[in-house]
């Protein structure tokens, strides 16, 4: 798939791209990637310090970002039995995690999507993807991919063909020590 190539090029070139998700356009770049990073919160005009989340093709691609030994071992059927799936949890930091993914918690939001495209992404790229929602921050999130070209198209390195999933909203966030939903 030649788009696939173009947008896998995007992201090793540090570029911001956009990606169709369960629910809205997510925005996505390289989370090892600084620049790339500060780019994509630039785009949302949003602080660092909020965090992000990792979108994954599965568990693994996220355990350098993740402390899966501080997993509580009573929650890890939970956690691990909705994915993939439509569940973003947060889950204790890794200490390689970059602070400018986990912003000024020492923990750290994560979700294997069961969204092909997303799914797709991630496995070729060989790694997890920040995942957030293509728009301003306190702005509605983009559902349709001509609104998304008219208000971030000329911000964006790539955006990645492909229809959203069938979820009306955005990933639930749940919190995997306390079991607290922070976004339903």
């Amino acid at each position: 798939m030649l788009e696939l190539e173009r947008v896998l090029q995007a992201l090793k070139d540090g570029g911001v791209i956009a990606y169709p998700t369960e629910a809205v356009y997510g925005l996505g770049c390289d989370p090892d990637n600084e620049t790339a990073v500060m780019a994509l919160l630039a785009i949302k005009q949003r602080t660092v310090d909020k965090g992000l989340i990792l979108v994954a093709a599965n568990y693994s691609q996220l355990l350098p970002y993740v402390d899966d030994k501080a997993i509580p071992p009573e929650k890890r059927y939970q956690i691990f039995s909705s994915w993939p799936g439509h569940i973003s949890w947060i889950l204790p930091a890794s200490k390689a995690a970059p602070k400018w993914i986990t912003g000024q918690f020492n923990s750290i939001a994560v979700r294997v999507s069961a969204h092909p495209v997303v799914h797709a992404l991630c496995a070729d790229y060989g790694k997890p993807l920040v995942s957030t929602s293509a728009n301003l921050s306190g702005c509605p999130a983009i559902t349709k991919r001509d609104e998304l070209e008219l208000h971030l198209g000329n911000k964006l390195s790539a955006i990645m063909p492909g229809s959203l999933g069938g979820a009306t909203q955005p990933s639930q966030i749940r919190h995997a020590v306390t079991g607290d939903i922070i976004r339903s």
